[in-house]
């Protein structure tokens, strides 16, 4: 139903909101703390790791973002 579809995309509009918002905190830390030795900039840190995560999670919501959208607009014009 529409409701069902409208909340749905709310909701994941929400997450994406936050997860952009979480991406944004952890990039500032990281160029704040990016101040040191050649080497711990060379090796990857937990911070730097998590943000690859996000920046994977992110990619992954866009592509079934998009993927669920083509499906939509498939069975709506089926219905019309």
């Amino acid at each position: 139903s529409r409701e069902s579809h409208s909340s749905n995309l709310m909701k994941r509009s929400f997450a994406m909101a936050l997860l952009m918002l979480a991406f944004a905190a952890l990039s500032h830390a990281v160029a704040t703390a990016a101040v040191g030795s050649l080497e711990t900039r060379s090796a990857v840190t937990p911070v730097q790791k998590v943000i690859e995560l996000m920046e994977g999670m992110l990619a992954k919501g866009k592509a079934e973002k998009h993927d669920e959208q083509v499906q939509f607009a498939a069975y709506k014009q089926f219905c019309d």
